[in-house]
């Protein structure tokens, strides 16, 4: 089996990379698209100023989540052809971790907006903490917990982009 030129090896953290960016985008987007037609729905006249703040948190959140995860097209776009792959994944990584961290927010922003609406307030907080640490633990703890798995049978597919040089 032949190893993989330093070029292959970008281009394929480069596809790596965009495949889970299409997955979360695709949350986000859902996200706030209903995030943006909350407002006009009948209900959203009963909410609170606290809830309506917390709303406004979420969908913040949830553009600057989108405008991220997106990014590495427009920033793709502008450097096409120019050789410049390392720099590409790097951004991509970057841009792919701010991403879900403003997902996260917009996330547990929502589940505490729709749980204050519905139960109270304590209840909410109680819910929406354990929401974040969930996700937290998911998206966060358990991944660094275990990022040494394997470590006898070293694959190349999951380098730290940051750890590469370019060639």
């Amino acid at each position: 089996m032949s190893k993989e030129t330093e070029k292959q090896r970008w281009q394929r953290n480069f596809a790596d990379l965009l495949q889970e960016l299409r997955v979360a985008q695709t949350g986000v987007q859902i996200l706030f698209a209903f995030l943006l037609t909350l407002p006009f729905s009948n209900g959203f006249t009963r909410t609170t100023g606290f809830q309506k703040d917390v709303y406004i948190v979420s969908l913040l959140s949830a553009a600057a989540a989108a405008a991220m995860i997106i990014s590495p097209v427009a920033f793709h776009r502008a450097l096409f052809r120019q050789g410049r792959k390392p720099e590409l994944v790097r951004f991509a990584h970057r841009m792919a971790g701010a991403g879900l961290a403003f997902t996260l927010v917009s996330m547990v922003s929502a589940v505490l907006l729709v749980t204050d609406f519905v139960l109270s307030r304590p209840i909410a907080f109680v819910l929406t903490a354990v929401t974040a640490v969930w996700f937290l633990a998911f998206w966060l703890i358990l991944p660094f917990a275990r990022r040494n798995w394997g470590d006898d049978d070293i694959d190349d597919d999951d380098d730290d982009p940051h750890q590469m040089t370019a060639g």
